[in-house]
């Protein structure tokens, strides 16, 4: 990269003067330009900041008396042609600049300092040199460079006043991903590898097959100055259900022919493999790994991102703001409705100044790349502000609606017996019960909900100058429809019910639960406890039920009464498949007045812990081996039969490694030792697995991370 030859083209008289090579002063520039490691191909500098190129010339030296120096930066059919001056003063990031500082003229060489306007579009652009006279004009073809947003630059529409949130957003290779319930949240790490071989590349190829592109090349190029625009494109390329984008989503049924989604540790297997597969998507995703590939895409042209989980994310079919969950009289939750609540769901938040909306609507932007709905035609989804999402402006670019339904929808949850309504509840308060995300520089949660959720019943604002009188209407008409459903509902008087449980129940564990009935009226019940329990994944409803449990129940008036309940392993360990949640609800009848009243409570099923130590630690150097080792403690009470411990890890290991037992005892350990090299300075996951034929749907996973240091 430091001595690219030229192709010279001359026309008229050939000067004297010729240039030999240009050194792109490679290193120095990704240091100043904090893109060091993002690239061995090509120079990767930020807009709106100076870098340095040499100029070497072969027999006799320019002089700039004769001659003029221009550089012409083309990209597509445009280009900026920048005549070289000499200067003494301070660059100007809003127009192109070449400039030649004192001291900057050598007998064989020259320095020049090339600035690109803050407003220049990300993309890989292609530089030319002039030397010029009234005669002649000899041209280099110079070679290319690779422009990315800047962070660091006020100017810059993704500007970010704390370094300390730049280096999280921006530099940082490594996260975590939320997961599981509300009440059992499970941190998953992520590598988003940004700086691994061929990541830059594979992220300016996404643009170039974008259908924007390819529709029109020259006015993409253009509009890619803006990270409004970026982020709508890329937020779409991700998925691939309109384009040739990444991932192929899939949330049912098996993985065969392809990867499980929860077997994928971090983004650069996936990039390379979109590439190397000529952009066919790869299979498959969900929502973490949608969020987490666009996560590296962003963070690696420069948009500062993080990835964010919604515990209890609805997803709102309709549009009305309001969530139907429909349940038997016995308790057993009906798949009825196109409305649904995810356990937890996954989107990122990018940081950008929104010219288009205000300055009040600056700062984090949802984007989604799931495909759930479509907008404007297209699966994506955003950039939405997330203080639009807390003001409730529905008419704020892009999907405002939508994402404020994802945080702070209510649920209507409606007990049917026969096909009629026999009971209903109004819960104003769980969606969106908690949205996390990484800490800077930590791994523990910073949570998020009070940026995304303000006083649940504020009046939504309208902005007339941002929609037509339709969307207007449709808004007012939401907020109207809002508040008639929120309003109170009758329930059975004087009576309450609860639903806990216990601890947090793990694999082969019983799980313990209670119900607590209180009867606040002067009479005494006769009612009717209908207990049921369902495995359900964290996007769906529940299946057929694999536990019951009815019984009679007298309360006298004023009492307490709470009532223990025990699911045994035995009961739920054939039905379990890995990453699955227990959906328990109970419904009491009043036997005399046939009303009914429902709760109801969501969780995970631990996994067993799974032990991974390195040698000297979880920080190795390149290209040095090291051991790991892994082992798994059979905890169950009974012997596990074809156990298989399985260890892996991208950039750390080539394959997977296996250790197998035929009959694993209570109390017994299996274990595997490998040897681990890194090339490449960054994060890296090992990844363990383990897995036996006595339930061959649950398999245990755990994710170690490991830094790698520069020899």
């Amino acid at each position: 990269m430091d001595t690219i030859q030229q192709t010279t083209h001359a026309w008229g008289l050939q000067s004297n003067c010729q240039l030999r090579f240009v050194n792109f002063e490679a290193h120095e520039n990704h240091i100043s330009h904090e893109t060091k490691g993002l690239s061995k191909k090509h120079l990767v500098v930020r807009r709106g900041k100076p870098f340095k190129l040499t100029l070497l010339f072969r027999s006799q030296m320019w002089n700039p008396r004769n001659e003029n120096l221009v550089l012409e930066v083309c990209l597509g059919n445009r280009s900026e042609r920048i005549p070289v001056q000499f200067s003494e003063e301070e660059y100007r990031p809003h127009s192109w600049s070449a400039n030649v500082y004192p001291g900057g003229l050598h007998p064989e060489s020259v320095e020049v300092h090339v600035c690109s306007s803050v407003q220049s579009s990300v993309a890989l652009h292609h530089l030319l040199l002039h030397l010029e006279t009234r005669q002649t004009r000899r041209s280099y073809s110079v070679g290319d460079f690779v422009l990315l947003c800047n962070p660091w630059l006020k100017d810059d529409p993704v500007y970010m006043p704390m370094d300390v949130q730049i280096q999280e957003y921006i530099n940082s290779d490594y996260g975590l991903v939320y997961m599981g319930t509300c009440g059992s949240i499970i941190r998953r790490p992520w590598s988003f590898g940004q700086y691994e071989p061929e990541v830059l590349e594979a992220c300016l190829k996404l643009l170039e097959v974008s259908p924007q592109h390819f529709k029109d090349k020259d006015k993409d190029y253009l509009r890619r100055a803006d990270p409004v625009y970026l982020s709508r494109v890329i937020c779409a390329m991700v998925n691939s259900n309109d384009d040739m984008g990444i991932l192929e989503g899939k949330w049912q049924g098996g993985y065969s022919d392809g990867v499980s989604p929860t077997e994928w540790s971090g983004s650069a297997d996936i990039l390379h493999q979109w590439v190397s597969s000529n952009c066919r998507p790869v299979r498959y995703g969900q929502c973490w790994v949608f969020a987490a590939v666009l996560c590296t895409v962003m963070r690696v042209l420069g948009i500062p991102s993080r990835v964010v989980t919604v515990f209890n994310a609805a997803h709102d079919s309709d549009a009305n703001l309001t969530i139907q969950e429909f349940y038997s009289s016995t308790g057993e939750k009906l798949n009825l409705s196109k409305d649904s609540v995810w356990n937890f769901h996954v989107w990122v938040e990018c940081w950008m100044t929104r010219g288009d909306l205000g300055a009040e609507f600056d700062g984090w932007q949802v984007v989604d790349p799931t495909p759930q709905e479509r907008s404007a035609g297209v699966f994506c989804c955003g950039p939405c502000p997330v203080a639009a999402v807390r003001e409730r402006c529905y008419d704020a670019r892009y999907d405002a609606p939508f994402v404020y339904a994802s945080v702070d929808a209510d649920v209507v949850r409606v007990i049917l017996r026969k096909g009629r309504e026999v009971g209903r509840e109004v819960d104003t308060e769980s969606v969106g019960q908690l949205i996390y995300t990484k800490s800077l520089y930590s791994d523990t949660p910073e949570n998020l909900t009070g940026t995304y959720k303000g006083r649940k019943r504020k009046q939504p604002r309208v902005t007339a100058r941002l929609m037509d009188r339709a969307a207007l209407c449709s808004a007012q008409s939401l907020a109207t429809d809002q508040y008639y459903k929120s309003s109170p509902q009758e329930t059975s008087p004087g009576l309450e019910v609860s639903l806990s449980i216990g601890g947090g129940p793990s694999v082969g564990e019983n799980i313990s639960m209670r119900v607590t009935v209180t009867n606040r009226s002067t009479s005494p019940r006769l009612l009717m406890e209908h207990l049921s329990a369902q495995l359900k994944a964290f996007n769906s409803n529940p299946g057929r039920s694999f536990w019951k449990s009815h019984q009679e129940v007298r309360l006298q008036p004023g009492e307490v009464l709470t009532l223990p309940h025990t699911i045994p392993p035995a009961e739920y360990e054939a039905f379990l498949a890995g990453e699955d949640i227990v959906n328990v609800a109970v419904v009491i009848k009043d036997k005399r007045t046939k009303e009914r009243v429902l709760a109801m409570q969501e969780f995970n099923i631990s996994s067993p812990q799974m032990s991974v130590e390195i040698e000297g630690g979880d920080s190795i150097q390149m290209n040095k081996e090291y051991t790991a080792q892994v082992s798994f403690v059979n905890t169950f009470t009974k012997a596990l039969s074809g156990a298989v411990l399985t260890v892996e890890g991208s950039g750390l290991l080539q394959g997977k490694h296996r250790e197998r037992m035929l009959l694993m005892p209570p109390g017994e350990k299996i274990e595997k030792t490998v040897t681990i090299v890194a090339s490449v300075a960054g994060t890296k996951l090992l990844m363990a697995t383990f897995s036996h034929s006595s339930s061959p749907t649950v398999v245990f996973r755990t994710f170690h991370k490991v830094s790698i240091m520069a020899a």
